[in-house]
């Protein structure tokens, strides 16, 4: 193992090191950018959707048994409120219990953010602010139950006032969802859930071209399958909240920081799947030898180790750099989904200088299962550099702004001669006559 690992370590007084990272750049881009119209992942989404909209629940039916091994009627799909709430009372008391505390910490968070409540109505100009009627949520259970998903996307939906969600997940458990996802939804109220997943999942809350009803915007992560779907629905069909996934973790470290703790926030990411990715920057060489060994030491305790493993050799790297100034540049280049910052009393100030990144983890003590689970934000983030351009998932996504704009005749009157002088510079000359004619009566 020891050999394995050596090569994730590279230090800017190599001479290939520029070489060694921008073809370690270009591989994680490419492996968490969705691959081209062409290719072989592209082209099956797009035929899974394709027979989802003219087929509808029989084309969701036959995906569900070929991908998830599980055989299903239309009348099938929904997970009934009954079994939903005997999920939710067969739920272990301590897990309610933090699961409650969590959707407090995020009901909370989501509500002192929202924007919605600045909607302004004064004449002549405005703004109103109205929810989504109608939002999907994507939840993943293929590797594990993730009731964290439902809360860090159904709560700010919530917040934003949004009043039907329907969840959909892949059947693994039985036949059904995991009855952790099944309970929280309960416990959240959300009645309207079905044991389906992948892209015809995706093709179904899109299209309303079965027994799943169309929805307005999906939200959630997923496989590269469930992100391609998305992506082919988005704009025509409905709104998405962002590609998400593989996940991802950049640490910037010096020799404050605690070499243990930082390779367990690593390890907490490349457990996600073999394509997670985990870097850490560095200004000392002696600390990232030194995490170095941790990793080798707590990827081997692990019980899912192999994937671990695999996913420190091929996506996650230890980058030594001349000074700090150097570690937040590549930060920022690398845009990603978590970024921690454990640089002793120095963390806050170079936090201040991350531009990109889906969400900011500051100090030894805030490592990313913090924001998975507990702090408020939504744990849907950005990944693959895409935060140079998105945001996390908030309340304030799940809302609309509609411009209201109420004149009254001395306003129209103040402003005519303009309005009437850009429209006929533009060629337009009903334009310009719309006003023209009510300077007349």
């Amino acid at each position: 193992m020891s050999d394995e690992l050596d090569q994730i370590l590279i230090s800017s007084s190599e001479t290939d090191f520029e070489n060694r990272l921008e073809q370690f750049r270009v591989k994680t881009m490419s492996a968490a950018r969705l691959a081209g119209q062409d290719s072989q992942e592209s082209r099956s989404v797009a035929d899974i959707l394709r027979n989802v909209a003219e087929r509808g629940d029989e084309a969701v039916a036959e995906y569900t048994e070929k991908f998830d091994g599980v055989k299903l009627r239309a009348g099938q799909f929904r997970v009934s409120k009954d079994e939903l709430k005997a999920a939710h009372k067969a739920m272990d008391k301590g897990v309610l219990s933090s699961l409650r505390l969590a959707i407090e910490n995020v009901r909370k968070y989501q509500t002192e953010i929202f924007i919605g409540k600045n909607s302004r109505t004064s004449r002549p100009a405005g703004i109103r602010y109205t929810p989504i009627r109608r939002v999907g949520i994507c939840v993943p259970g293929a590797s594990a139950p993730l009731p964290s998903t439902v809360i860090m996307t159904a709560v700010p939906a919530q917040v934003a006032g949004v009043k039907e969600i329907a969840v959909v997940s892949p059947p693994r458990y039985k036949g059904t969802i995991h009855p952790v996802i099944s309970g929280v939804c309960y416990e959240l109220g959300i009645t309207e859930v079905y044991r389906v997943g992948g892209a015809q999942a995706v093709g179904a809350l899109a299209f309303d071209a079965g027994s799943i009803p169309r929805v307005d915007m999906i939200v959630g992560p997923g496989n590269k399958y469930v992100q391609h779907a998305k992506k082919n629905v988005s704009g025509d069909y409905v709104a998405i909240d962002s590609i998400a996934g593989p996940s991802e973790v950049l640490i910037i470290a010096n020799d404050q920081a605690r070499a243990a703790w930082v390779a367990a926030d690593m390890l907490s990411q490349a457990e996600h799947g073999t394509d997670s990715s985990a870097i850490v920057v560095t200004d000392s060489e002696s600390f990232g030898r030194e995490l170095l060994g941790e990793l080798k030491r707590q990827v081997a305790e692990l019980p899912r180790s192999a994937e671990a493993l695999e996913s420190l050799r091929h996506f996650s790297l230890i980058i030594v750099t001349g000074d700090i100034d150097k570690a937040v540049e590549a930060a920022n280049d690398f845009a990603t989904e978590h970024l921690e910052v454990q640089c002793g009393d120095q963390s806050r100030q170079v936090a201040e200088r991350i531009t990109n990144a889906g969400a900011i983890f500051i100090g030894p003590h805030t490592p990313v299962a913090v924001g998975d689970y507990w702090a408020g934000p939504s744990h849907t983030l950005p990944t693959g550099g895409r935060a140079r351009f998105s945001s996390a998932v908030t309340s304030n996504d799940f809302v609309k702004s509609i411009s209201i704009i109420e004149y009254n005749s001395e306003q129209l009157a103040a402003g005519a001669e303009d309005i009437i002088r850009l429209a006929e510079v533009e060629g337009l000359d009903a334009h310009a006559r719309s006003v023209r004619i009510r300077r007349q009566d």
